[in-house]
C-alpha cells in the first residue's frame, strides 16, 4: 500500500464514506502490467506508448524558448477554458470537414475528453454502446457514471450495424451514444471500411443515435490514409475526439474535442469544473511547433518507423508461431495487433509464464464490456526494437508451447 492509499473498512476504521461511483473505479490492467515490465530484462509489448524516438525534442526546445521570450507571462497565467485560440484554429483547419474553431475544446489529453463526455451524457443506468472489444480507457472513464454498457457485435470491418439496432433499446433504456474507434482501433488494430462507415452513419442517423468518435491513431497509417471520419459525414450527430499524444508527445497531455453547438457548452462547463483549462504553456508550445506545417513533415517519419516494426513483428509471428494454431491480424496502421491463442488457452493464464521468459503483453479480456474472449491478447509493436521484437516473439511462442504442453 502506498502512503496515501485509503484503507478499506475491512482493514482499518475510517471516517471516510466513499461515493458509490468510487466502488466502480478500478486500476488499469495495463498500468498494473507495466509495473511488471519495469523488471530488468523484460521485453514489453504491453504498453500503448508511442516510441520516444518520435518525440521532436529539438523543436520543442526551440518553441519553449520562443514562447517564454515572447509570451512568457501569458503562457504562465490562467487561460480560457476553451483553449488557446491559435491552437483551436489550427485543429479546425487540419480536420477534413468544415469545423468552426468555436466547436473545438482543448482537453488535457483525449482521455479527459472521454471523462467529460461521460459526465455530460451519462446518468446512472443510462445505456452506452461500445464495440467488441473496445478501448479500456473508455470503459474506465464511463464506468464511474454507472451506465449500462452494452457491447455491440463487431468484426474485422467494425461495428455490426444490425446488432447496433438490436442493442439500441427504447424509451428510458435507449442508448445515449455509441462509442467507436474507426481507425487502427485500440486494442485490435482493425480499421472500419468505407462501406461500413457509410452504413453505420446512415443507420445511426436514422435511429437518432449520437456517435462519439475517438481518433487518436488516424494519422498513423502505413500505405494509405483511412476513409473520412464519421464526424465528417454527420457533424451534428457526432462528437469527435483527437490527440497530440501520438503525433507529438504524450507527456504534453493535450487533446481536443470537436462538438456540435448543442452539447459544446455543457462539455465546456464540465471542463471548467475539472481543471479550469489545459496547460496554456503546453498549448502555446504545440501551436508554435505545428504552425509551419511541421506535422506534414514529421508524421511520415513516425509512419515509416511503425510500419517497419509492424512488418518485423508480423514476420516473426509467421516464423515462430508455425504449427501452434495461433491467429493474428495485419493492421494497416496504428500501434497494435490482435492475437488469438489456440482453443482452450487463456491469455491471463499465459501471461506469468511469458513474463518468466522475459516478455509481456496485455490479455484481451480487459477490453471487453461484455463476455470476454479469454484467448485474445494485444501486442504493441512500436516501442520495442527490431531485435527485441525478434527475441520477444520467440519467447512468447515458447511460452505458448509450454502452456499447451507441446
Amino acid at each position: 500500500m502506498k502512503p496515501n492509499d485509503l484503507p478499506t473498512p475491512s482493514t482499518a476504521a475510517t471516517p471516510w464514506t466513499l461515493a458509490r461511483r468510487a466502488a466502480r473505479m478500478n486500476p488499469s490492467v495495463i498500468r498494473e502490467i507495466l509495473k511488471v515490465t519495469e523488471k530488468p530484462g523484460i521485453i514489453s509489448f504491453a504498453g500503448g506508448l508511442p516510441s520516444p524516438k518520435t518525440f521532436p525534442v529539438t523543436e520543442f526546445a526551440a518553441a519553449c524558448a520562443k514562447v517564454l521570450a515572447q509570451d512568457g507571462q501569458a503562457a504562465l497565467q490562467y487561460a480560457a477554458s476553451e483553449g488557446y485560440a491559435p491552437l483551436r484554429e489550427a485543429v479546425a483547419a487540419q480536420l477534413p470537414w468544415a469545423v468552426d474553431p468555436a466547436q473545438v475544446l482543448i482537453t488535457t489529453g483525449s482521455q479527459q475528453g472521454l471523462d467529460l463526455v461521460a459526465k455530460v451524457l451519462v446518468d446512472s443506468g443510462s445505456r452506452v454502446l461500445v464495440e467488441t472489444p473496445t478501448y479500456l480507457g473508455a470503459l474506465q472513464a464511463f464506468t464511474p457514471m454507472e451506465p449500462e454498457i452494452r457491447s455491440v457485435a463487431s468484426d474485422a470491418e467494425g461495428i455490426d450495424v444490425d446488432d447496433l439496432e438490436r442493442q439500441l433499446g427504447s424509451g428510458a433504456d435507449r442508448a445515449r451514444f455509441l462509442y467507436v474507434l474507426p481507425n487502427f482501433q485500440n486494442p485490435t488494430g482493425r480499421s472500419m471500411s468505407e462501406a461500413r462507415r457509410a452504413a453505420l452513419v446512415a443507420r445511426a442517423a436514422a435511429l437518432g443515435l449520437p456517435i462519439v468518435e475517438d481518433n487518436p491513431y488516424g494519422d498513423l497509417w502505413f500505405d494509405a490514409p483511412p476513409p473520412p471520419p464519421l464526424a465528417a459525414r454527420h457533424p451534428e450527430g457526432c462528437i469527435y475526439l483527437g490527440s497530440f499524444s501520438k503525433v507529438l508527445a504524450p507527456g504534453l497531455r493535450l487533446g481536443f474535442i470537436v462538438a456540435p453547438a448543442s452539447v459544446y457548452p455543457k462539455l465546456l462547463q464540465a471542463k471548467q469544473a475539472a481543471d479550469l483549462h489545459s496547460p496554456g504553456f503546453n498549448q502555446r508550445m504545440v501551436a508554435e511547433v505545428i504552425k509551419d506545417g511541421f506535422l506534414e513533415r514529421h508524421v511520415p517519419t513516425i509512419r515509416a518507423l511503425y510500419k517497419s516494426q509492424c512488418a518485423t513483428m508480423l514476420d516473426c509471428l509467421g516464423q515462430e508461431m508455425e504449427g501452434l494454431d495461433v491467429q493474428w491480424n495485419s493492421p494497416d496502421g496504428g500501434m497494435f495487433l490482435w492475437l488469438r491463442l489456440p482453443a482452450g488457452m487463456s491469455a491471463i493464464d499465459l501471461l506469468p509464464r511469458a513474463v518468466d521468459k522475459g516478455v509481456a503483453f496485455v490479455p484481451g479480456a480487459a477490453f471487453y464490456a461484455g463476455e470476454p474472449d479469454a484467448r485474445t491478447l494485444r501486442l504493441s509493436f512500436v516501442t520495442a526494437s527490431v531485435e527485441q521484437i525478434r527475441i520477444g516473439i520467440a519467447a512468447l511462442a515458447r511460452a505458448i508451447r509450454e502452456q499447451r504442453g507441446t
